[in-house]
């Protein structure tokens, strides 16, 4: 099921026009009463057409904002992609009254965090932020709404077109796969249609369009009466219309905008196209059929049918393919847009397996589907699973504003959750055939091939299609004559609204308590009838011998395989039925487990559990299966040049041999050595009660709880040992350590030393990171406005301190554009330097205070976050109020406090370790050039002879 998130509540619906002063319209107020789930809202229209949504919650002391314009790339037109998100990256660049670069500095320094994205048919801009701060917020989008366009220059044109040529590298050019879903598109829909391109555009529209153009796109799209401002959290309704009248109300209404209209691709026959990927070093075959739009009465049981298909180890594809060994990877879903659907099935295959063959075992697994049905069964776990994803979204404001504003973008009515929850809700077994006959069985699709070097004969099928330009025709959007109407105030707009009196932020009430040798910790909150508990026991891959690294990666993952009592599909379905899950997954110094269980299924949940963790079955079939695919991971992790950054800076950093620089995956080699025997000695010896630590979050007590885990106490309490770590290697002198990725869009950069600085709440780590926070942890930090906003080399780059029980690093890390990268290298180490050298200023010293005190708001919302803040205590045996002497710390710091701070702990431009993974015939001479001493090395990390 989609996801979706919303608030529990019954319905009071009021439809009717109401003039409140003379201004907005209040159209309709949905409240609580009875038992309908709703999100409940009140909707109001502005004379200029502007929809006002307000959602009125008060269980944190927090807000949302949020301004969708119904616009996306499905306004675009052939030579002009990109546009709509091109346009998103220019809101963000000041307006009339906002100075560039001051938009993203005023949410931060308030405390609040913000974003924007674009997809085919809308583009939002979202500001979560405490709740004293709303009004800033609406002043900051109705400036950018009303007032943005002379405040475009040509100079931040160029480079925000270069920062979206730059996350076009770092999001698709420069990972494996990563032109997949372009490929598909272009050759599903018709020459023309906009949804044959992707949101991000092609480079070479992006190097064409010149600022009129996108004047123009602002003009036609971004008027008040095509946009919905929702607002929601912690606030008094007729405060908000009253500031949405001020600050929207005088923006003139813009052009009248019709529905896009687009026929649904059709397809003669399938058409098989390939591409050979720059980066793969394993195939994939993609198979995509069109299917119908969001919300549409078919999407629920489209959504169902690929469940059963491809989605989970109880599915037919994970039993023909990853169960019998022809593949690493697969998956089927179904992606719906506003004007079409997309159902499709993705296979990366294990090395010697011919694509042709995979097309032939999908296409079987269809007519086995055909003979098996559908099942009760499948049925009744589909629709436990979305009430258990209505249940668990119901935390967050975020998400029940963005599901009003989605709503109504796309149905024209915010309280459209019943009709969804009720389609959900009545999925049949003949509903899922019947849409199954009708998009899928006999019907044609997009089959692509995407190759490996070296290998590109591999494909399902011989290319047969040609995209065609006959009979496009370019559409007329209506940008001839546009002008540019300012608003005509009565107040001035150039004062930036002051926050309202502070937020009373609230650590979550907590409980302490110890089964024997297991600690536990938690909080009661039945804000939704759900519980959350993480159990961490002692171990991880610090206890892999260095021959056999990646052996508590393995046994995480066969701890989730077969039981006793229960196969891994049977235990799969169980949990499914219940909308819960279990999650075992291996780091460096423990096993965790994730549980998530709706109240009322908690025991069920904990039965599992208990399976799980009490009765493995480990058998030969299912560790032979784990130890292949985790192997082919790895070396497929060897083509993506982020990962060869993190594996060859952190082996660097710690030394070679030395558990904190190895990859938990483990490598090639190490895999291979790696018996059942290890994993079965492990559980024995090493799987441990002892020192174990567990959280809980949600509707339960204390000694309910404490009485569903006493089953723990019958695992064994073996002592657990962490080897000696031997010392970082000291860096005597920087050196460049190069790794080679031929034709490759970006240089991942990884820049930085050891500290010593291990995890500490209230010391030198915590003030360290209050240190570096202007200067490489936030959006408008030193190194990011430089090398993004000011430069246009980079989608993003920080900097931080990383610490805990054992060691502390310090790093700075970015994807750089290839062409850039001894430049950027240069006026890294001096941005750094000078930081280091000449301290902070007393305007970034003000915002880092501001913003980090103010952000408090924000940590405590969700189950997920309160379980974080409960294990940080736990593990580092932190007071309650730590958070509240952390802000005392963070009030009383003077510069000259943090300037000590970074003259000692930042890294000396002598004694670096940098990593740079880029093109090596493109770059090498002009690194060396920079007087840099460069090391070759392999994507491990090895030498190059």
């Amino acid at each position: 099921m989609k996801k979706l998130i919303i608030a529990a509540s019954a319905l009071l619906y009021m439809q009717m026009p109401v003039t409140v002063n003379g201004q907005a319209k209040l159209v309709e107020k949905v409240v609580r009463k009875g038992s309908e789930t709703i999100i409940p809202y009140e909707r109001y229209v502005l004379p200029n057409g502007l929809t006002l949504l307000i959602h009125e919650d008060h269980s944190d002391p927090l807000a949302h904002v949020d301004v969708t314009y119904h616009v996306g790339s499905a306004r675009e037109e052939i030579g002009k992609s990109g546009f709509a998100h091109f346009f998103e990256h220019m809101m963000f660049q000041g307006s009339d009254h906002v100075e560039d670069e001051q938009h993203f500095k005023l949410i931060t320094e308030a405390g609040g965090t913000l974003n924007g994205s674009t997809n085919r048919d809308r583009t939002n801009y979202f500001e979560t932020i405490p709740a004293n701060q709303v009004e800033k917020m609406l002043w900051l989008e109705a400036d950018r709404m009303g007032f943005l366009l002379d405040a475009v220059t040509q100079k931040k044109f160029e480079v925000q077109r270069a920062t979206v040529k730059n996350e076009r590298g770092q999001n698709y050019d420069n990972r494996p796969y990563g032109l997949a879903s372009e490929m598909v598109a272009k050759n599903l829909y018709p020459y023309g249609n906009p949804y044959s391109w992707l949101t991000i555009g092609y480079i070479e529209d992006l190097n064409r369009v010149a600022v009129g153009d996108l004047k123009n796109f602002f003009l036609r799209w971004y008027g008040p009466n095509n946009a919905v401002v929702t607002v929601g959290g912690d606030v008094n309704p007729k405060q908000v219309l009253a500031w949405a009248e001020k600050y929207f109300g005088p923006i003139p209404k813009g052009p009248a905008v019709k529905p896009v209209i687009l026929p649904a691709p059709v397809l003669e026959k399938d058409r098989y196209v390939s591409y050979t990927d720059n980066y793969a070093k394993l195939p994939m075959f993609y198979m995509v059929f069109p299917t119908t739009p969001t919300y549409s009465k078919d999407e629920p049981a489209l959504d169902c049918l690929a469940e059963i298909l491809g989605q989970g180890n109880n599915s037919l594809l994970y039993k023909n393919l990853i169960k019998a060994n022809k593949a690493v990877n697969m998956s089927v879903n179904n992606s719906t847009t506003e004007l079409s659907g997309e159902f499709g099935f993705r296979v990366i295959p294990y090395p010697g397996q011919k694509l042709s063959d995979i097309e032939k075992t999908v296409r079987e697994t269809l007519i086995e589907f055909e003979k098996r049905g559908v099942s009760d069964q499948d049925i009744s776990k589909f629709k436990s699973q979305s009430e258990a994803n209505v249940i668990y979204g119901l935390e967050s404001v975020s998400g029940k504003v963005s599901q009003l504003a989605s709503f109504y973008t796309f149905t024209g009515n915010p309280n459209y959750i019943g009709k969804f929850l009720k389609d959900y809700a009545s999925v049949t077994k003949e509903d899922v055939m019947r849409v199954y006959n009708q998009y899928i069985k006999g019907k044609h699709a997009v089959v692509l091939s995407i190759l490996t070097k070296g290998n590109e004969e591999n494909k399902a099928a011989e290319d047969n299609y040609t995209i065609s330009q006959a009979g496009y025709k370019a559409p007329d959007y209506g940008y001839e004559g546009l002008k540019y109407n300012k608003a005509k105030d009565k107040f001035d707009r150039s004062k930036i609204p002051s926050a309202a009196s502070a937020v009373v932020v609230k650590a979550p009430e907590l409980w302490k308590s110890n089964m024997g040798d297991i600690k536990v910790i938690g909080t009661k909150t039945n804000e939704v009838p759900a519980v959350y508990l993480s159990l961490s026991f002692k171990g991880g891959a610090f206890l892999d011998s260095a021959s056999k690294s990646g052996t508590a990666n393995l046994f995480a993952a066969m701890m989730g395989e077969d039981t006793k009592n229960y196969s891994s599909e049977a235990f799969s379905v169980a949990l499914d039925e219940l909308g819960s899950s279990i999650d075992i997954y291996a780091v460096d110094d423990a096993i965790k487990v994730q549980v998530r269980s709706l109240t009322k299924n908690l025991d069920k949940t904990i039965a599992l559990l208990q399976e799980r963790l009490l009765r493995p079955a480990f058998n030969e079939q299912d560790f032979s299966r784990n130890q292949k695919r985790f192997s082919e991971s790895i070396k497929n992790a060897l083509n993506q040049p982020a990962n060869v950054a993190n594996l060859v800076y952190n082996a660097l950093l710690q030394g070679e041999g030395n558990p904190l620089g190895r990859s938990s995956m483990g490598s090639q080699a190490t895999i291979g050595n790696i018996k059942l025997s290890d994993v079965e000695e492990y559980y024995k010896s090493k799987f441990s009660r002892k020192d174990a630590e567990i959280v809980v979050v949600g509707d339960v007590a204390e000694k309910d709880i404490l009485s569903k885990l006493a089953f723990l106490n019958d695992m064994p309490g073996n002592e657990i040992t962490f080897p000696t770590f031997p010392a970082a290697p000291k860096v005597e002198k920087t050196k460049v350590y190069f790794v080679d990725i031929p034709n490759a869009a970006q240089t991942e950069f990884r820049v930085g030393k050891v500290t010593g600085l291990k995890y500490d709440a209230l010391g030198d780590y915590y003030k360290s990171n209050v240190m570096n926070y202007p200067l490489g942890a936030s959006f408008n930090s030193r190194l990011n406005l430089y090398l993004r906003e000011d430069k246009g080399w980079t989608y993003g780059a920080r900097s931080y301190f990383a610490g805990d029980k054992y060691t502390g690093t310090y790093t700075f890390t970015s994807g750089i554009k290839a062409e850039a990268t001894d430049s950027a290298l240069v006026d890294v180490l001096r941005i750094i330097t000078d930081f280091e050298t000449n301290g902070i200023s007393a305007e970034e010293l003000a915002f880092t205070q501001s913003s980090i005190t103010q952000s408090e708001a924000r940590k405590y919302e969700t189950g997920f976050q309160k379980t974080g803040f409960l294990s940080n205590i736990q593990t580092y045996d932190l007071p309650q109020d730590y958070t509240e002497k952390q802000n005392q710390i963070l009030k009383t710091l003077n510069a000259s406090d943090v300037n000590k701070l970074a003259a000692g702990n930042l890294p000396k431009e002598k004694s670096l370790v940098i990593v740079l993974v880029g093109d090596k015939a493109k770059l090498m001479d002009k690194i060396r050039a920079r007087g840099f001493d460069v090391v070759e090395l392999d994507r491990e990390g090895k030498p190059v002879k």
